[in-house]
């Protein structure tokens, strides 16, 4: 594995105060076709509880994985939907959406998830928006011999044993793939990212053998035919994030990912004149 940079997730706040890690990359360039990693991970409810009331986006995909605790979410196209752990959701924006994220209190378990956000190409930032979530069909998982395990998120996998798994969600922006490998300690897998531009690592427990990283770290690493993932003596938990590039020019404002700072304001003014739509 050639690891080419390396970044740490940095502490911060958003929605109605909800405390978080962050990844961010809206320069276009460091983690395309991502642009954001939000990692929520705490036992203390007031870290979360606030949630996130409703808010608009324009131009991006997010992307929401529950591995503990669970949120409700609600938009303006009539969805409702409970997200519990295990769960994953995809909305693709569009041209316009306004939702919801609160939480569901779990006194038991505290709360551990993320929301992914990917870039939309310029040409799919004005269409109809999209919703999907894996509550009805689950989530598909790969295992091998070591008992690793790797659940199938989003995007296509395949194991260098040829196993192979589409995951819960399909037809992410950039083709975007997404997975939680899961590690024993001292434990491998092996994976074949080679027909992604971009592979990313971000480690959300234990830590990767014989390094420096854990928790928090993300690592982009280089295509190849054999990613090895192994584990260190706590085992590893990872999310490995692969794509192609998209590669435009990038305008960026709170909630909204455009490619001029012209749609930008257009953006602002559309929400402003209530042309997104209200939760029902």
């Amino acid at each position: 594995m050639k690891i080419i940079r390396t970044q740490k997730s940095y502490a911060t706040s958003d929605g109605a105060g909800v405390n978080i890690k962050r990844i961010a990359g809206f320069d276009g360039n460091s983690l395309d076709p991502y642009l954001m990693i939000d990692e929520l991970k705490s036992d203390d409810e007031s870290d979360y509880m606030a949630g996130f009331p409703p808010h608009p986006h324009r131009g991006i995909e997010t992307f929401t994985y529950i591995r503990k605790g669970g949120f409700e979410h609600q938009d303006q196209m009539g969805n409702k939907k409970a997200i519990r752990s295990g769960d994953v959701q995809w909305m693709s924006t569009g041209r316009g959406v306004v939702h919801s994220e609160m939480p569901l209190a779990d006194d038991s378990n505290g709360m551990h998830g993320f929301q992914i956000w990917l870039n939309m190409p310029a040409k799919e930032k004005m269409r109809p928006p999209r919703y999907q979530d894996s509550t009805e069909s689950g989530v598909p998982t790969l295992a091998n011999d070591q008992q690793a395990t790797l659940l199938a998120l989003a995007g296509s996998w395949r194991m260098n044993n040829g196993q192979h798994v589409d995951g819960a969600i399909m037809g992410l922006a950039g083709e975007g793939a997404i997975a939680d490998v899961i590690l024993p300690p001292n434990s491998a897998m092996l994976l074949d990212v080679s027909t992604h531009e971009k592979v990313l690592i971000y480690i959300h427990s234990g830590s990767l053998y014989e390094t420096e990283f854990g928790a928090g770290s993300l690592l982009e690493v280089a295509p190849s035919e054999a990613l090895t993932l192994r584990a260190g003596t706590q085992g590893l938990g990872a999310l490995v994030l692969a794509g192609q590039p998209i590669g435009e020019q990038i305008a960026h404002m709170g909630p909204f990912v455009m490619n001029t700072q012209q749609q930008l304001r257009e953006a602002v003014r559309d929400y402003q004149l209530g042309r997104f739509g209200d939760i029902v």
